[in-house]
């Protein structure tokens, strides 16, 4: 089932002798519970495809459909509120609210949505995460594996149709990488969440069931990995 489909994307930065093609008519689907890889050297468009499928920018041109859904078609407080109901993001500097604790970062999306957490799956998915006993804890009383995971969980609590992951482990030590990379594998094949990974880590990227590699703003290759 195919559940995000991109059709000739493509984002310009400035006008005239000063504009930047960051992506060139760029066009894939990804099916449902698929793990993809997107990789390419610095500058190559790479990040901006993928603000581009979480609807945090606009293109320029082209189209991407989550769920059959054209979101860019969308005003902004409806782009806004699909944005936070079926694409979960995660950053590489983990993006936590500073005053709000752990159970309280995990459950925003919820609480922006004025819903209540499912006990039995929140506490579920707290203790996948290893978080039990840091519900009450700020986030700089976190270590960096620690705030990535409560990132995550953040991303997929309300069962995404997506998870957009950008360079989750650039910022943590090769420990807590492997242990973050084995939680968001175990998410996609335990749970069929569908992952798209930007990553510079040839380790992670071989992982996926798909490689995308993306060169000067092109898809240079898209190679298939595993079934």
């Amino acid at each position: 089932m195919e559940i995000l489909k991109i059709e000739h994307l493509s984002k310009i930065y400035g006008t005239g002798e000063s504009a930047v093609k960051a992506l060139d008519d760029i066009s894939f689907s990804v099916q449902k519970g698929e793990f993809v890889a997107i990789i390419g050297p610095s500058g190559s468009g790479k990040s901006t495809l993928l603000h581009l499928l979480g609807g945090v920018d606009r293109p320029t041109n082209g189209k991407v459909f989550v769920e059959n859904t054209d979101i860019y078609a969308l005003d902004e407080t409806r782009l806004a509120i699909f944005r936070r109901r079926q694409i979960g993001l995660i950053y590489q500097f983990f993006n936590l609210i500073p005053t709000l604790t752990v159970k309280e970062n995990l459950t925003l999306p919820l609480l922006l949505d004025n819903q209540q957490e499912d006990k039995k799956q929140f506490d579920a998915l707290v203790k996948t995460l290893n978080l039990e006993h840091r519900l009450n804890h700020l986030p700089n009383q976190l270590s960096g594996g620690q705030q990535q995971r409560v990132s995550i969980g953040r991303a997929i609590i309300s069962n995404p149709a997506i998870m957009l992951a950008d360079e989750p482990t650039g910022n943590l030590d090769s420990k807590n990488s492997s242990e973050i990379v084995d939680l968001l594998n175990m998410l996609n094949k335990t749970y069929h969440q569908t992952l798209i990974i930007i990553t510079h880590d040839e380790r992670i990227a071989l992982q996926a069931d798909r490689i995308i590699s993306i060169v000067d703003g092109k898809i240079a290759k898209d190679e298939v990995i595993r079934q």
